[in-house]
């Protein structure tokens, strides 16, 4: 059982999980400093310098901080609109990529496009053909007929194809 779990760590997808979590937290210290630092600040002096840490509902002995809540929301919204821009930008750098990879092939070593060309399909031999004696179905190189014991041309073209 240890044995797989060292090589399920060890694996590379849990090792860039961990990375993202890491990286993930550290800009969500950025963007915490960013909203309580200068978004918040801003909104309070545009609001009559309310400060939002302050704004607490008090119902009986318990108090409910939404001016920490509202903070929270902004928190995730910068953050769910920064990873929305960088989705779109990885997945807009994945089309420029497959696109250069079609259009590479297309090019040949000169330098030079080539023109779209037909591929031409090889022609399979059938595998059966129809006995024109007996009608029974028998294997394309046979030259004599298994069940009538008729002989066949080996060139002689099936009557059903």
């Amino acid at each position: 059982m240890f044995k797989e779990f060292k090589e399920f760590a060890t694996r590379g997808n849990i090792v860039d999980l961990a990375i993202g979590v890491v990286i993930g937290g550290a800009f969500q210290k950025i963007v915490n400093s960013l909203v309580n630092d200068i978004i918040m600040p801003a909104i309070s002096v545009l609001t009559g310098k309310v400060d939002f840490s302050d704004m607490v509902l008090t119902i009986g002995s318990a108090s409910i901080k939404y001016g920490n809540f509202i903070t929270a929301i902004v928190d995730f919204l910068i953050i769910a609109f920064s990873i929305f821009l960088i989705v779109k930008y990885i997945n807009k750098l994945n089309k420029i990529k497959d696109l250069e990879s079609k259009v590479v092939s297309k090019i040949d070593k000169k330098g030079i496009l080539k023109k779209h060309q037909t591929e031409v399909e090889e022609v399979k031999e059938p595998e059966t053909k129809i006995c024109p004696y007996c009608l029974t179905e028998i294997k394309y190189k046979a030259t004599r007929c298994p069940h009538c014991t008729s002989e066949l041309k080996i060139d002689e073209v099936p009557e059903n194809e």
